[in-house]
């Protein structure tokens, strides 16, 4: 080689280095969505946890239904509870008291080009799946290959639809390239649930559903039988167990689900002392069921704990897909017919409030006109918007002083009247002569109380309404294929809401079978909207487009608005330790598995 040439690739070789060290320079252990992450680089614990939790001990919780699948990530089947959260570890773990911060696990470190078209991790050298392997560039790039996948859950396809590829730098180093710029997409990635390639044994992953999975969490599949109960044990040798996001988690040495018929079942269960923690989402249970002398002695302890989630919207969602339900004034006309104020006082004693946003009980959520940059932001969709959007003040129908349920009922029959149905004989028809009916399924028993009275009064109106509880396995197929009427369903969000919503209102999810789309939004500006909010530059940029969001969310009547609480009702056994501090945002079940220890005996 001559020597000139040699020189050159010398000088190469070090410009590299030098590129490398550059970025390198670059990697941080922890980020935030816009702002700087609470924790500090050396910070030994989160504030949420007991560090000095004991180890040891069992816990029981329930599952509702059946289960016939241990991977929780395919389209098929019905996955066993707690497969996703106790056994599958991430890249990166997320702070339940800051608004969306990540924090190095798998990977020790990351970093986002300067560009922000791909994020690199460096994977802690001490990382292994419980077969005692590293956990390796090759296992991370596999995982993400497979979720993307058409055997996969095509909602992982949306959710990571801006991630071009994954790209293996070398044994312990990934880069994962993007399509599109997008302010949370490097972290969200860290998010991807790593497996082996050992558990699927050169099997397609679709038909890997009866095999434990080889651990990259801090619990082992220990036991199971479909439908009854499903064990967990936590690995002796979890890697993990001594880092800052780590410690003071995952106390329990086995966690058991046993699942019951329905909730009702479940809770007579508890009373009897078949299990020892019980999340109550009924509130009529809440205020009368959860009594008796275990109660009374101390034996079982019943508290409401306070959050700040973001509450999301619960409701009864109206399938688009249906001719009937196209015209927005009859879905307008079918949430005037619900009288949650009567609902509230005589079946939930009182203890709900009205589900008035998309993001309730959160600061992005709308209200009054539109105006400032919102304004500004909607006009540009001026042509595609209703002009109520500009006009009116969107709100859920009352029935209070100043509005009637006879009232609301005849503001119903006139929009029903001016979509072209009216009353024939009692029964409400078209021009078509075809009767209106509404098929609700439903899968948890409870809520036909709810729909009998609403029922009641859609009948004042000429339209029939039948209501059926199904079984899970029935429930989840009918749902995945859009085959309903009308379903209970919520729309969760975080306090940072990005790419999830893709999965929940974009139009590529309408038709994607098994999206959480349940009612068929398929509307260029909400998916323009969303585009926008995922790409928000900061938090400021966020919050104006999710006021507008919700807002053409809201005047699109997608569902009947129902109700939540700014609390969790939890029942418990007095057996456990719950860290004195509670974190801003969380889930019950999780917070628990993560965070709690038994007492000393």
């Amino acid at each position: 080689m001559p020597r000139w040439l040699r020189v050159l690739f010398q000088n190469l070789a070090f410009f590299i280095l030098i590129l490398l060290r550059m970025s390198e320079a670059q990697a941080v252990p922890a980020m935030g969505m816009g702002y700087e992450p609470k924790y500090p680089p050396d910070f030994k614990h989160f504030d949420y946890v007991s560090p000095d939790a004991e180890k040891g001990g069992e816990i029981t919780l329930y599952g509702l239904g059946t289960f016939d699948s241990l991977n929780p990530y395919l389209l098929k089947g019905i996955a066993a509870e707690g497969l996703g959260s106790q056994v599958f570890e991430s890249l990166l773990e997320k702070s339940l008291d800051e608004p969306f911060s990540m924090y190095g696990l798998i990977a020790e470190d990351f970093y986002l080009a300067e560009d922000g078209l791909s994020v690199t991790f460096h994977i802690n050298p001490a990382a292994r799946f419980s077969n005692g392997k590293p956990i390796t560039a090759e296992d991370v790039k596999f995982s993400f290959d497979t979720l993307v996948s058409k055997a996969a859950h095509p909602q992982f396809r949306v959710y990571f639809g801006d991630v071009e590829s994954a790209e293996v730098i070398d044994e312990l180093t990934v880069r994962f390239h993007f399509s599109n710029r997008n302010r949370e997409l490097h972290m969200i990635v860290g998010e991807i649930p790593i497996f082996s390639m050992d558990w699927l044994d050169g099997k397609p992953f679709d038909e890997v559903d009866d095999v434990p999975p080889i651990s990259s969490g801090p619990y082992l599949v220990d036991g199971y039988e479909r439908g009854r109960f499903i064990r967990y044990r936590r690995n002796p040798d979890y890697w993990a167990q001594e880092l800052p996001v780590r410690r003071g988690m995952y106390n329990f040495d086995t966690v058991t689900y046993k699942y019951y018929k329905d909730s009702t079942i479940a809770l007579e269960a508890f009373k009897a002392g078949e299990f020892d923690f019980f999340f109550e989402n009924y509130s009529k249970r809440w205020a009368r069921s959860h009594v008796g002398p275990k109660y009374d002695s101390g034996e079982i302890l019943k508290t409401e704990l306070e959050h700040s989630n973001n509450a999301g919207m619960q409701g009864f969602a109206i399938n688009l897909r249906r001719d009937k339900f196209k015209d927005v004034r009859v879905r307008r006309a079918l949430t005037l017919a619900f009288d949650f104020e009567w609902s509230n006082n005589q079946l939930f004693y009182n203890q709900y409030e009205r589900c008035d946003s998309y993001f309730s009980n959160s600061e992005l959520a709308s209200s009054g006109l539109p105006r400032g940059e919102e304004l500004d932001l909607l006009s540009e969709y001026r042509e595609q918007l209703p002009a109520s959007v500009f006009e009116q003040v969107w709100y859920p129908p009352a029935t209070d002083k100043k509005n009637t349920v006879r009232g609301n009922l005849k503001k119903a029959r006139d929009l029903l009247t001016e979509a072209g149905w009216t009353v024939q004989d009692g029964v409400l028809k078209n021009a078509q002569g075809e009767t209106f009916v509404i098929d609700v399924l439903l899968v948890q028993k409870g809520f036909d109380r709810i729909f009998a009275p609403y029922a009641h009064n859609l009948r004042k109106l000429g339209i029939d309404m039948n209501y059926r509880t199904v079984d899970d396995s029935l429930y989840k197929r009918r749902l995945d294929k859009f085959e309903f009427d009308m379903v209970v369903t919520s729309f969760p969000q975080s306090v940072s809401p990005g790419n999830e919503l893709m999965n929940m209102f974009h139009s590529q999810a309408a038709e994607m079978e098994g999206s959480r789309n349940l009612p068929g939004i398929a509307d260029p500006v909400v998916d323009a909207l969303i585009e926008r909010i995922i790409n928000a530059e900061n938090r400021e940029q966020l919050v104006v487009t999710a006021h507008a969001l919700d807002r053409v969310l809201l005047h699109g009547e997608y569902l009947v608005p129902n109700w939540y609480i700014d609390k969790h009702r939890i029942a418990y056994r007095d057996q456990f330790n719950m860290p004195e501090t509670l974190p801003l945002y969380f889930e019950p079940v999780s917070w628990l598995l993560k965070t709690w220890s038994v007492k000393e005996q």
